[in-house]
C-alpha cells in the first residue's frame, strides 16, 4: 500500500524503526492542502487550502506497517485515515480528527521534522511556512 507522510515520519531511520517493511520511493506535493501543527502533542497536520501544497513522501508499506502507524498516530481518536489519488494511484495518509487552533512543535518534535525534510530532500519554505501559524 502507498502511504503519505508529510511529518516526523519523514525520518527515514525512525520511519524504518516504526515500520520495519516500509521503503521511500519518492518526494511528492498534495494539492490544496496546508500544513500545520496542532493538538496538546503539537504535532504536524494536513488541512485543506486552495492553491496550497504539501510536500511529503510516498513510502511503500505493507498491512503490518499500517497496523503500527495506526498505533503511534492514535487512530481513530487523534488521527483518521484520508485516501487521496496520484497519478491513479490511491494513497493513504493521516489528518487530524479535531482541528484545534496551531500550536508550534516543541523543539525535539521538530528536529525529526527536519531531519525528515533533509532525508526526503524536500524545500524548507513549505516547513517555514506552516511554522508561522
Amino acid at each position: 500500500m502507498l502511504y503519505f507522510a508529510y511529518g516526523s515520519n519523514l525520518h527515514h531511520i525512525q520511519m524504518k524503526r516504526r515500520c520495519k517493511d516500509s521503503f521511500f520511493l519518492k518526494k511528492i506535493n498534495l494539492k490544496g492542502f496546508k500544513l500545520t501543527f496542532r493538538s496538546k502533542y503539537r504535532a504536524a497536520d494536513i488541512e485543506s487550502k486552495k492553491n496550497s501544497i504539501v510536500q511529503g513522501a510516498l513510502f511503500e508499506i505493507s498491512k503490518c506497517d499500517e497496523k503500527k502507524l495506526d498505533v503511534y498516530e492514535d487512530y481513530p481518536v487523534l488521527y483518521k485515515k484520508y485516501y487521496f489519488y496520484y497519478y491513479g494511484k490511491k494513497i493513504m495518509t493521516y489528518s487530524m480528527t479535531n482541528k484545534t487552533s496551531f500550536r508550534f512543535p516543541t523543539e525535539r518534535y521538530l528536529n525529526i521534522v527536519k531531519q525528515g525534510y533533509k532525508d526526503c530532500n524536500l524545500n524548507k519554505k513549505y516547513l517555514k511556512n506552516a511554522l508561522k501559524g
